[in-house]
């Protein structure tokens, strides 16, 4: 049985995973994922709020990742390309879950109900974005405006990053840069 916090909460969704995509998201309980990991049911709800939370617990860790990595750009550095190199800074935190992030972004793509919490999650590093450039000086509405594009932007390099596993982030994510700015000459 695990016992530290954070080896339950790993092995849960380790054992959440691996039980959606051989059964199904919606043939699988809580209480199942519980006992493929040796605890109750109780201990999964005290780690997880939902079934659908098991796979998205890493949100605020990127948020708040996202946000530090905003406000450590160097002054006088315009906003997309604040959001370029910080997007960039959470490289490594998405190199230690790439195992756990593939199978999971190919279980979101055929699943209704994990593809509308995962729309949340983008939500809530715009939301982070937003704030973080905002703190910067920049204006509310361009402040929204660039994170609603940069997450969309980090979104697609993730997307390729995860289909392609010879793929180099950095190189995805300064395509999809690349390719912002073509658009809006």
């Amino acid at each position: 049985m695990p016992r530290s916090g954070e080896e339950v909460r790993r092995r849960l969704q380790e054992a959440a995973l691996a039980l959606y995509r051989e059964r199904g998201y919606d043939a699988v309980t809580a209480a199942e994922i519980a006992a493929a990991v040796g605890v109750t049911e109780r201990t999964f709800f005290r780690h997880f709020p939902d079934k659908r939370e098991v796979l998205f617990g890493g949100q605020d860790v990127v948020a708040t990742a996202l946000a530090r990595a905003i406000a450590e750009v160097p002054d006088a550095t315009a906003p997309m390309a604040v959001l370029g190199e910080a997007f960039r800074a959470l490289r490594p935190v998405l190199e230690v879950n790439r195992p756990f992030a593939v199978p999971r972004a190919e279980l979101i793509a055929s699943t209704p109900a994990l593809r509308e919490r995962e729309l949340a999650k983008i939500a809530t590093i715009q939301d982070a974005a937003a704030r973080a450039l905002a703190a910067r000086g920049i204006p509310d509405r361009q402040a929204v405006l660039a994170a609603q594009i940069g997450a969309a932007t980090f979104g697609l390099a993730i997307q390729e990053w995860t289909s392609d596993s010879a793929a180099d982030f950095d190189s995805l994510l300064a395509r999809a840069f690349q390719d912002v700015r073509e658009l809006v000459r």
